[in-house]
C-alpha cells in the first residue's frame, strides 16, 4: 500500500474525518506519516477502531467485575511494578493524582489478567498498558489492551518467553537482506539486545510521552512484526557508530545495540522500517528465521486480517501455543537428559545388543548369516 503524504494543516480534518468514517485505510496512513494522529484526542478513538475493539469486546471485559474472580498469581509482581510506575510522566502531577493513576494502573492490569488467567506477566508489561490508560482511561483502556495482549504480544506472555526470542532473530535476517555490510560486522551477536524494546513495544526505552505515544500510532497501525523491522532500522540508522567498533568488542557492541540513538527521529526511523518491509517482508527473508517461529505465533496468524479476528480465537491460538511449547520443553529435557548420561546410556545399549546378537547366534547359528540379513534390511 503506498503512503500518502499529508499537509499538517488539513490533518486534523483528516484524522477526524477517518476516526468518524471508521476509515482503517486512512488511519493507516495517517498514522504512518508525519506527526502521527497528533494528540491524544484523535487517539482516543483512532487506538481502539485499529485495534479493532468492538462492542464484544467492552461487553466481555468490562461486563464482570474483577473483583469477583480468582486472583491471578503474578498479582504481588503487577503491584510491584506499579509501585515504580509513572517515571518519567506524565510530569507535573500531585502526589495524590500519581497515586490514584497507579491505583487505575494495577486494577487496569488486574482485570486483563483475572479475565485471561493463562496469561503469564512480565516484567515491563506495565510500562505498555500505562500509555494506554493515560490515552484511552480506564474503562476503554480495557479491552484495548486485552486485545493488544492476545492479539500483538501474545508471544511474550507464555510460559515462557522462548516463543519471543526467536522474534529478535528475526532482526539478523532483515539486517542480512537491507545491509549485508551491517549484519557481517554483527555476525555472532545474539539479538537479546533487543528484547527491552520488543517485550515493552519500546515503551521501556522512551522516555518522552509525546515520543511514545506518537510511535504506538505507528505500531497499532501495522501488524506485530513491523516491531523488528522498527529495531533493524534503528540499528541502521546507527551504522557508522556501530561500525567503528570492533567486531570482537561483544561487550561494546552490546552497549550500543542496547541503547536507543538520541536524538531519536521516529519518522525517519518508521519510513525506513516500512521501505525494508516492503522490500523484504518476512517470507522473503533469507535463513530460517521467519520458518522457525510457530505458525500460531503473533507474527504469523496476524499476517492476515489482525482486526477481524476476536479474543476467542487468539485465546485459542494461546492454548496451541503452550501445547506446542510444553512439547518443545519436553523434548528440550529429554535430549539434556540423554545427553548427561550419555555413557551410561551406550554401555546398556552395548549390553543388550551383545544379548540379541547372543541369542540369534544361538537360534541361527553362523555371524555371517546375521550380517547378511543386516546388510538386506538396509538396502531393502
Amino acid at each position: 500500500m503506498e503512503e500518502k503524504q499529508f499537509d499538517l494543516s488539513d490533518k486534523r480534518g483528516a484524522i477526524g474525518t477517518a476516526c468518524q468514517a471508521g476509515d482503517i485505510e486512512a488511519l493507516v496512513n495517517l498514522a504512518s506519516s508525519a506527526g502521527g494522529l497528533l494528540d491524544d484526542d484523535f487517539r482516543a478513538t483512532a487506538w481502539p477502531l485499529l485495534l479493532g475493539c468492538t462492542d464484544r469486546d467492552a461487553e466481555e471485559v468490562v461486563g464482570g467485575k474483577w473483583q469477583d474472580l480468582p486472583q491471578h498469581p503474578d498479582e504481588e509482581q503487577v503491584q510491584k511494578d506499579v509501585d515504580r510506575a509513572f517515571v518519567y510522566y506524565p510530569s507535573n502531577e500531585t502526589q495524590q493524582s500519581m497515586q490514584h493513576k497507579r491505583t487505575d494502573l494495577f486494577e487496569l492490569i488486574t482485570s486483563v489478567l483475572r479475565g485471561n488467567p493463562m496469561l503469564h506477566y512480565f516484567q515491563g508489561y506495565h510500562d505498555i498498558v500505562q500509555v494506554f490508560l493515560l490515552v484511552l482511561g480506564k474503562e476503554a483502556a480495557l479491552p484495548a489492551v486485552s486485545r493488544i495482549s492476545l492479539l500483538r504480544i501474545r508471544d511474550y506472555m507464555l510460559s515462557s518467553l522462548s516463543p519471543g526470542l526467536k522474534q529478535l532473530h528475526l532482526i539478523p535476517a532483515i539486517l542480512q537482506c537491507s545491509d549485508p555490510e551491517l549484519a557481517a560486522h554483527l555476525e555472532g551477536t545474539r539479538p537479546y539486545f533487543a528484547l527491552s524494546a520488543a517485550l515493552t513495544l519500546y515503551a521501556h526505552d522512551i522516555q518522552e510521552y509525546s515520543d511514545i505515544a506518537r510511535l504506538y500510532d505507528f505500531i497499532l497501525a501495522h501488524e506485530p512484526v513491523l516491531t523488528m523491522y522498527l529495531f533493524a532500522a534503528l540499528i541502521i540508522s546507527r551504522r557508522d557508530e556501530v561500525l567503528e567498533i570492533e567486531h570482537d568488542d561483544s561487550d561494546m557492541l552490546l552497549f550500543t545495540l542496547q541503547k536507543l540513538p538520541q536524538p531519536l527521529d521516529l519518522q525517519a526511523l518508521i519510513d525506513r522500517s516500512l521501505d525494508i518491509f516492503r522490500i523484504y517482508p518476512p517470507e522473503k527473508l533469507t535463513g530460517p528465521s521467519w520458518h522457525k517461529i510457530s505458525s500460531n505465533s503473533v507474527l504469523k496468524t496476524s499476517r492476515r486480517h489482525l482486526r477481524e479476528q476476536n479474543l476467542d480465537e487468539a485465546r485459542s491460538l494461546f492454548k496451541k501455543q503452550s501445547q506446542e511449547l510444553a512439547r518443545e520443553e519436553f523434548t528440550a529435557r529429554v535430549v539434556k537428559q540423554v545427553s548427561r548420561n550419555r555413557r551410561p546410556i551406550m554401555s546398556f545399549g552395548a549390553t543388550v545388543l551383545v544379548g540379541v546378537l547372543s541369542y540369534y547366534l544361538r537360534k541361527n547359528g553362523h555371524i555371517w548369516a546375521l550380517l547378511y540379513r543386516l546388510t538386506e534390511n538396509f538396502y531393502r
